[in-house]
C-alpha cells in the first residue's frame, strides 16, 4: 500500500477526532472505502487483501426466499389448482432432499403436493456447519440426520428414509372432453334439467319439442318422441329402469322396448313441471306451480297422490337421499327444504342461500350430509348435517352454482358453473380442495349427468353442446372418514 496514502487517511481521523459531526464521519469513512481509481483496489500492485461482505449469509432465510422471489401473481393464481403436473411433486421431494443436507432439517416424508409449500420447513431448524467435511465426533444414531462412517449412501439417513417413501401416483384429469355431441335448441333456461344417463347407458336428451336418446355403447342417436303435437316444449327428462318420463305440463311415460311408445300421462300441475326425482317406486315432481307431488305409479294417481307445500316460488331443484328416507327441493325463493315420508310439511328448512337453490346433491360416502348450490347473487356451495340440521361448511365459487354430483367412489364432487365464468369445477371434501378446473363451454353449464359407473359426466350448455368429461375415479378410497356422520364403518 502507499504510504502517503494512508499518512493522508489517518492526518483526516486525527483532525476529526474529537469534534467531527455524524455527518462528516461518515464522509470520512466513504473515503476510507476502496474505489476502482483508488489503490487500494489494485491488488497487483499494492498487495492481495480482500474482505467480502457476508451481510445476508444465513442460508435456511435466504434458501426459503427463493420460491417467493421467483413467484408471479400469475403463477401464484396457478398454484392453487390442483391439477399440477407431476413436476411439483418432483420439485417438493427435491426441495426436501436439500433442506435436509444443506440445513438439517430432518425431513422424512413428502406430504401431498397439494399442500402447501411451508409445511416442508422445520418448526425450528437445527443449526449446522454448511461445509463441514469431518465426521461428527458422536456415535451415529438412527434418529440423527448425520452421515454414518459405515453408510454406502452420500445422503443422511433421514434423507435416506425420504427417497424411500412410497410414492403417490399423480392423479392427471384431462382439461379436454373426450367427446362432444351437438345439441341443437337446447335451451338456456336455468330452472329446466334436460339431460339424464341412464343405468343401460343411455343419455336422453329434451331438444325443444323432442327428446332424444343417444347410446354411449354404438353412439346410435334415435328420436324419441315428437310433443308438438301436444303444444308442449320438454322441460325436464328422468330415467327409471326401462321407461322414460318427459315433463311439460303433464308427465308422459315412453317405454324404451322396441318399438318405443308413449304408455299414460300424468296429470296435476298448472304449470311446467322443472324437477324430478325417483325413490323406488315413488315419483317426485317439482313445478312452477311451487307445489312438489309425490305419487306411486303403481297405484291410481289419486289414492297416492302426496301435495308438499313449502315453496313460495317455483320448484327448480329435488332429490332424494341414498337411504330412500329424506327429499331435499330447492326453490327459487332461495329456500332448501328437507321433507320425510310421515308429514306434509317440511321438518327442515335452510335460508341461507341468497338465490335460487337448484344444485342439490347428497353424498353417498356419508350418511345425512347434503350439499347445495345458489344461484348469482349467491354463488356459494354450503354442506348441511340433515342429522343435526346445522350447517357445516361454506365455499365461495364466484359464480352462479348450476348443478352438483358427488363422486360414486371417492369423497369429491362436481359442481358446474353459469354467470360468469361457465366451468365445471371438481371439489375434494372436506378440505374443498379444487381438484380441477375445466372450460370449454360458453355458455352457462346448466345441465349435468353422470355415467353408469360413476368416472365420466356429461354437461351441456345454452350453446348447444354437450361435453363429456372423465373427471372421476374408479378406486375407491382406502382412508376411513373422520367425520361425525360417517356412522356406517364403525360398531357402535
Amino acid at each position: 500500500m502507499d504510504q502517503d496514502y494512508e499518512r493522508r487517511l489517518l492526518r483526516q481521523i486525527n483532525v476529526q477526532n474529537d469534534n467531527t459531526s455524524p455527518m462528516k464521519v461518515k464522509d470520512v469513512i466513504c473515503r476510507l472505502t476502496p474505489t476502482p481509481e483508488s489503490p487500494l483496489s489494485s491488488p497487483s500492485k499494492h498487495g492481495d487483501r480482500f474482505i467480502p461482505s457476508r451481510a445476508g449469509a444465513n442460508w435456511s432465510i435466504n434458501f426459503h426466499r427463493i420460491n417467493e422471489n421467483e413467484k408471479s401473481p400469475s403463477q401464484n393464481k396457478k398454484t392453487k389448482d390442483a391439477t399440477s403436473d407431476t413436476g411439483k411433486a418432483d420439485g417438493l421431494a427435491y426441495s426436501a432432499l436439500l433442506k435436509n443436507e444443506l440445513l438439517g432439517a430432518g425431513i422424512e416424508k413428502v406430504l401431498d403436493p397439494q399442500t402447501e409449500d411451508r409445511r416442508l420447513q422445520p418448526s425450528t431448524p437445527e443449526r449446522r456447519s454448511l461445509f463441514s467435511y469431518s465426521l461428527s465426533a458422536k456415535r451415529s444414531t438412527p434418529d440423527d440426520n448425520s452421515v454414518s462412517p459405515y453408510s454406502l449412501s452420500p445422503v443422511s439417513s433421514k434423507s435416506q428414509k425420504l427417497l424411500r417413501s412410497p410414492r403417490k401416483p399423480t392423479r392427471k384429469i384431462s382439461k379436454i372432453p373426450f367427446k362432444v355431441l351437438d345439441a341443437p335448441e337446447l335451451q338456456d333456461d336455468f330452472y329446466l334439467n334436460l339431460v339424464d344417463w341412464s343405468s343401460l347407458n343411455v343419455l336422453s336428451v329434451g331438444l325443444g319439442t323432442c327428446v332424444y336418446l343417444w347410446s354411449a355403447c354404438t353412439s346410435q342417436v334415435t328420436r324419441l318422441c315428437d310433443l308438438s303435437v301436444e303444444g308442449d316444449s320438454v322441460t325436464s327428462v328422468g330415467w327409471a329402469i326401462l321407461s322414460l318420463w318427459v315433463h311439460t305440463k303433464a308427465l308422459y311415460k315412453f317405454g324404451m322396448l322396441p318399438p318405443a311408445k308413449k304408455l299414460f300421462a300424468l296429470e296435476g300441475h298448472t304449470a311446467r313441471v322443472g324437477a324430478l326425482a325417483w325413490n323406488a317406486d315413488q315419483l317426485s315432481s317439482g313445478s312452477r306451480d311451487r307445489m312438489i307431488l309425490q305419487r306411486d305409479i303403481r297405484t291410481p294417481p289419486m289414492q297416492s297422490e302426496r301435495r308438499l307445500q313449502g315453496h313460495r316460488q317455483e320448484v327448480c331443484g329435488l332429490k332424494w337421499s341414498t337411504d330412500h328416507q329424506l327429499l331435499a327441493s330447492g326453490g327459487n325463493d332461495n329456500k332448501l327444504l328437507v321433507w320425510n315420508h310421515s308429514s306434509v310439511l317440511p321438518m327442515q328448512q335452510y335460508t341461507e342461500h341468497l338465490a335460487a337453490v337448484k344444485a342439490i346433491a347428497w353424498s353417498p360416502h356419508q350418511h345425512g350430509l347434503l350439499a347445495s348450490g345458489g344461484g348469482t347473487a349467491d354463488r356459494c356451495i354450503r354442506f348441511w348435517n340433515t342429522l343435526t340440521a346445522q350447517p357445516l361448511q361454506c365455499i365461495d365459487t364466484g359464480s352462479q352454482v348450476c348443478n352438483l354430483a358427488w363422486s360414486k367412489h371417492t369423497n369429491e364432487l362436481v359442481s358446474t358453473h353459469g354467470y360468469s365464468q361457465n366451468q365445471i369445477l371438481v371439489w375434494k371434501y372436506p378440505s374443498l380442495t379444487q381438484v380441477a378446473k375445466l372450460t370449454g363451454h360458453s355458455y352457462r353449464v346448466l345441465y349435468l349427468a353422470m355415467s353408469p359407473d360413476g368416472e365420466a359426466i356429461v354437461t351441456g350448455a345454452g350453446d348447444e353442446t354437450l361435453r363429456f368429461w372423465n373427471v372421476f375415479s374408479k378406486t375407491r378410497s382406502t382412508k376411513e372418514s373422520v367425520s361425525v356422520l360417517n356412522l356406517f364403518t364403525r360398531i357402535r
